[in-house]
């Protein structure tokens, strides 16, 4: 496993817990919507998080690979 696809996984994790909490607090939402709140945002900022630190990886590797 990747370590971009490791630290995706913990982050998404976290943040479902957290966005659960949050939404039921600040709204008042039930449980369910705020499980279903806390399940679709996540997943998306996941994907979006994946995708940015690879490009950055790869970014960081190219420029490292042009010193030489």
């Amino acid at each position: 496993m990747s370590d971009s696809l490791l630290l995706t996984i913990i982050y998404t994790i976290g943040h479902f817990f957290i966005a659960v909490l949050c939404v039921t607090l600040i709204t008042g939402a039930s449980l369910e919507l705020a499980t279903i709140d806390a399940l679709v945002e996540p997943l998306i900022n996941a994907l979006w998080f994946y995708i940015l630190h690879k490009v950055y990886s790869n970014y960081k590797s190219r420029k490292s690979l042009k010193k030489y």
